[in-house]
C-alpha cells in the first residue's frame, strides 16, 4: 500500500500549507482530497508536488507492506 503520510510531514516541514498549494501554486483540491482517502494520483501529479515542493519522491510517499 502507498502510504501519504510523509509528504504531510515535508509540508510541515517546509511551512507549506494545503491552501498555498491550491491558490499559490494551482494545485488540485481534488488531488489532495485523493491523496488523504489514500487513493491513487499519477506520476505526473508525483513530479508537480516533488518540483513545487523541491523535494525527492520519499518525501512524499512511501510503501507500506499489507499485513
Amino acid at each position: 500500500m502507498i502510504s501519504y503520510a510523509p509528504f504531510y510531514r515535508t509540508l510541515l516541514q517546509k511551512g507549506v500549507t494545503e491552501y498555498q498549494l491550491i491558490f499559490k501554486h494551482g494545485f488540485s483540491a481534488h488531488i489532495l482530497h485523493r491523496m488523504k482517502h489514500g487513493q491513487n494520483i499519477t506520476l505526473k501529479t508525483l513530479d508537480t508536488l516533488c518540483f513545487i515542493l523541491d523535494c525527492g519522491v520519499e518525501d512524499i510517499i512511501e510503501y507500506v507492506r499489507d499485513e
